[in-house]
């Protein structure tokens, strides 16, 4: 009874092996049927421990490198401080339109050659200067007379030089021929010369300069208006200015005026001062191209018109001591 039961368990067994040997090759054949055509194995690549891969994933590529954050750079602090007189200025001074050419109708000639840049209107040995006398001019003395404030002394001055055969230059505000419309026809007609004294007499040196062409080119254009061309004599209000503000007006075509003596009538009675101080001030200063400073309006506390109240003793004591009188415009000679 036992052999016949060992023949038979070797057939299972053989049979057994059969099978699990069919499994093995079915099991190959379905891993080489799904691995595509042509694709070369791919090269096992360690991993970091830790970290997940995907199929399909190149771990090929290395890590990006790690970048050190830079110091940080010092930020320079500022050394900008707000100056006074940055605010617009009122009233607005209007600046005139540039001219543009009309263009050239169709079939018409084209532009022509470029103009010919017209010529300086003031001796270039004028430029960068805030001028105090007249270069080179003898014995003679300049008398200007500033309007910024009202017109009290001008009908006394206009008389006083008249009745000397004397001529003077005008330094006008923009606001000033505004508020005297006829102030400017009857300093041009006793044939005096007109200057400009900025559109509302700023303080210059507290303007961009955006703004000083706007002080600037606004008096220009209401003098012009009025009958009188300020170009290019300029005196800055309140003598306050440097070199960029004289370069600025310069720019602008003008030549920068100052003084030799402030006589100091604008102090009026009420500051400690009398026609005779007025006058011999003036006189201590007399020198050859001296420029005198005088101003048209009156005191605002006590009303007084120094300057004006004085001119007369200050003619006849110049011309006493051999000297004539003279515009700027002897400045502009070549």
């Amino acid at each position: 009874m036992t052999e016949p039961l060992r023949g038979d368990a070797r057939r299972r067994m053989a049979a057994a092996a059969v099978v699990l040997a069919l499994i093995v090759l079915a099991v190959v054949l379905a891993v080489l049927l799904r691995e595509p055509a042509g694709t070369p194995p791919q090269p096992a690549t360690p991993s970091s421990p830790g970290a997940s891969t995907s199929p399909g994933a190149e771990a090929s590529s290395a890590p990006p490198a790690t970048t050190q954050p830079s110091a940080p750079q010092p930020v320079e602090a500022s050394t900008e401080t707000p100056e006074a007189g940055q605010n617009p200025v009122q009233p607005p001074a209007t600046v005139p339109p540039v001219p543009v050419p009309p263009p050239a109708k169709d079939g018409g000639p084209g532009p022509g050659p470029d103009p010919v840049p017209p010529a300086a209107p003031f001796p270039s040995q004028l430029t960068s200067q805030d001028l105090t006398v007249i270069p080179n001019a003898g014995r003679v003395v300049a008398l200007t007379f500033d309007a910024g404030a009202n017109a009290a002394g001008l009908p006394k001055i206009l008389s006083t030089l008249s009745a000397n055969g004397v001529t003077g230059t005008f330094f006008l505000t923009g606001n000033w021929v505004e508020a005297n419309p006829g102030g400017v026809g009857q300093i041009v007609s006793a044939g005096h010369r007109v200057a400009n004294h900025s559109m509302t007499h700023a303080g210059f040196t507290g303007l961009d300069d955006g703004q000083i062409g706007q002080q600037v080119r606004g008096a220009e254009q209401t003098i012009l208006a009025a009958g009188a061309d300020p170009r290019p004599l300029f005196r800055f209000p309140f003598g306050e200015r440097d070199a960029r503000t004289i370069a600025a007006v310069n720019s602008l075509g003008y030549v920068a005026v100052r003084w030799t003596v402030d006589t100091l009538g604008w102090k009026g009675t009420s500051g400690g001062v009398n026609a005779q101080a007025v006058a011999d001030r003036t006189l201590a200063a007399l020198q050859p191209g001296e420029i005198i400073l005088m101003h048209i309006g009156s005191n605002p506390d006590d009303g007084s018109t120094l300057d004006a109240d004085a001119l007369p003793d200050i003619i006849d004591r110049i011309s006493a001591a051999g000297y004539g009188f003279a515009t700027l415009d002897a400045l502009l000679a070549p």
